[in-house]
């Protein structure tokens, strides 16, 4: 695949409305740890990065809205090195909490946060390699 310094690297790139770009790009920055990289327009869009992953975040317009108050449309989740740490800075911010940091038998201590327009974030931290058959899971290999 081409590089181009105008997209995030990263393979898949959720793009999640807000109904005020720079004020979710600072949010987005001081709870979740996430870094602006490019801004297009003053309010328009921004690609935000975390570790090697991405997110760009859009206005309302058109079609796009976030969700509406009580509506889960989505999840986006991202690795972290420590769970509890990140929640405790994420509730610090603001976030609400929506589950507290669990250990799960697939090896990911996780937790699940609201931003401050309603998109659902998880942020898993991996404790331990499990092969999915030893928590009940099917290894399908594919083409990917």
């Amino acid at each position: 695949m081409r590089t181009n310094r105008s997209v995030p690297a990263s393979t898949v790139i959720p793009v999640l409305t807000y109904p005020d770009v720079r004020e979710a790009v600072a949010w987005l920055g001081a709870a979740f740890g996430f870094v602006e990289r490019v801004r297009i327009g003053e309010d328009h869009r921004a690609q935000l990065g975390v570790g090697d992953g991405a997110v760009i975040v859009a206005d309302t317009g058109g079609d796009r809205r976030p969700p509406r108050p009580g509506e889960v449309t989505h999840s986006v989740t991202v690795r972290v090195e420590d769970a509890g740490t990140h929640c405790e800075r994420a509730r610090r911010s603001g976030a609400r909490i929506v589950t507290e940091p669990a250990d799960f038998p697939f090896g990911e201590r996780q937790y699940t946060a609201e931003d401050l327009a309603g998109h659902r974030w998880t942020f898993s931290e991996t404790l331990v390699d499990v092969a999915p058959e030893e928590w009940g899971g099917t290894s399908v290999t594919g083409s990917g």
